[in-house]
């Protein structure tokens, strides 16, 4: 919600300074030189007068501009807590969960809370724009006034004749109105300027992966995959995203470092090997997958692919070697073409069909009455599960990936739905390097190799036959069915 508020509303605002605020400037001070220059050719006294008066006219919006611009930037806040609100609660799951907990008037009050102080802050800014306004009017006329006293003094005395006194007055007028108009557009100013800077924060964060400037691609084929002495710890809140902006210095997100959540991994897995990472919730295994395509970097140690650091490798060879498919495939709320064109956007017909088929989904697809036109809805939502992982595996064949890392990619399917996607996951694999996280043994069993992993460290690793064997947590983990198997018994699995 942040980050869309500050791409959408704070750039329209920062936008409005190119376009009429500096257009109006240039305007009226070219209207308002030229008319000085005039005037001082009639009357130099009554000019200077006029130049004199010129400061009264930036008092008003000198005193209300920073109450005006504090009061922007909470409504910015504001517009951002209510885009959250909108994209996280409103959404198809969003809703569903709120209405599942009994919570839509709760939702619906903190929303027009948040809405209401938007309203009571725009009746606010309308109120001191008026002030502004009718300030400035006030000096106008005073100034006016004094300016007909004066040159009713020089007419008087003969120097000034009523002809030019009346030029004057209407030169006056000219004067003061482009006055009017850049007083008005200080105020706007500063108010850009919160927009400027809410805009420059999201540019000016440092992106927390960087491409070496001497990066090269990694080289085609086969690719193993090596993790050397890796720990890993989390950044701070303030070192990597939008929520050091909104959040840090509220006091709500820590800005210090976490602790250690690997710690000092190795192991290799050689090219068209599966490896299988187990172990309890919260041991580490998403984590060690997202270092693979270098979503997080390694604290401490190196992700090699093929021999190479993925530091030292172009961030875009790094993510066309490895491809991901996670337990909540994401989709896009689009056709199914475009969802599958997204991995390889000069594919042919012919190669989408060949990845629905070998995804075990092109019977569907070809049954659907707009075929690959057909619309998933937001996030896949007309999808079920099972048909929403066939179609990220499809996506994923398509992209022809030399790594694959399933990131519990059956972990809530049904029984039927869990074989046609293990059908495709079987495909997916051959021929790739494949690291695969898994809670049902039906995966496990069958890998080259098996970590467990504990509290971020690799405590066992070997075949299922031999961590069986060996007892220990992996034996611990099938006899109470953590890796989800229909057989419950070390007896019965050896």
């Amino acid at each position: 919600g942040s980050l869309v508020t500050r791409l959408n509303s704070d750039v329209i605002g920062a936008q409005q300074a190119f376009t009429s605020t500096l257009s109006n400037v240039v305007g009226n001070l070219a209207t308002l030189i030229a008319t000085l220059v005039a005037m001082l050719f009639l009357s130099w006294q009554i000019t200077l007068l006029a130049l004199i008066l010129l400061p009264l006219f930036l008092l008003p919006a000198r005193s209300l501009g920073p109450k005006l611009s504090a009061i922007t930037r909470e409504r910015y806040q504001l517009d951002a807590a209510m885009g959250q609100t909108m994209t996280e609660r409103f959404n198809v799951s969003g809703a569903l969960l709120v209405k599942l907990f009994g919570r839509p008037k709760d939702e619906s009050a903190t929303f027009a809370q948040r809405a209401g102080r938007v309203r009571d802050i725009g009746v606010t800014t309308s109120m001191y724009s008026m002030v502004v306004l009718t300030a400035l009017t006030i000096v106008a006329g005073l100034a006016t006034a004094l300016v007909y006293g004066l040159g009713g003094v020089l007419v008087i005395r003969g120097g000034l004749q009523i002809g030019t006194l009346v030029a004057l007055t209407a030169y006056l007028n000219r004067l003061y109105g482009p006055l009017t108009s850049l007083s008005n557009v200080q105020v706007d100013v500063m108010t850009t300027l919160v927009s400027f800077e809410r805009v420059f924060e999201v540019l000016d964060l440092a992106p927390g992966i960087v491409e070496q400037e001497n990066a090269e691609p990694l080289p085609v084929g086969p690719t193993a995959v090596e993790f050397d002495s890796v720990s890993f710890r989390y950044p701070a809140a303030s070192e990597v995203s939008l929520a050091s902006l909104e959040s840090v210095d509220s006091g709500r997100l820590s800005s210090e470092p976490g602790e250690m959540l690997l710690h000092d991994l190795s192991f290799r897995i050689e090219p068209g090997q599966m490896v299988a990472l187990v172990g309890p919730s919260g041991a580490g295994k998403t984590t060690i997958a997202s270092l693979i395509p270098r979503l997080y970097e390694a604290t401490t140690g190196s992700v090699r692919l093929s021999g190479i650091d993925v530091r030292t490798a172009t961030l875009q060879s790094v993510r066309e070697r490895v491809g991901v498919v996670s337990q909540d495939a994401h989709l896009f709320h689009d056709t199914l073409r475009s969802n599958l064109l997204f991995a390889r956007p000069e594919a042919t017909e012919e190669d989408l069909i060949e990845s629905l088929k070998a995804a075990q989904i092109w019977d569907l697809v070809g049954q659907l009455p707009d075929g690959l036109e057909t619309t998933v809805g937001d996030r896949g939502h007309r999808l079920s599960g099972g048909e929403k992982q066939r179609l990220a595996i499809a996506r994923l064949l398509l992209k022809d990936p030399s790594v694959v890392v399933l990131d519990e990619a059956t972990a809530h399917l049904d029984s039927e739905s869990e074989v046609a996607v293990q059908a495709a996951l079987a495909r997916a694999m051959v021929g790739r390097t494949s690291l695969v996280i898994a809670h049902r043994l039906a995966t496990v069993r069958d890998a080259d190799l098996i970590l467990v992993v504990e509290d971020g460290q690799i405590v066992q690793r070997g075949t299922h036959e031999e961590l069986i064997g060996a007892g220990g947590l992996y034996a611990d983990l099938v006899n109470t069915q953590l890796l989800g198997s229909e057989e419950t018994n070390v007896d019965t699995l050896a």
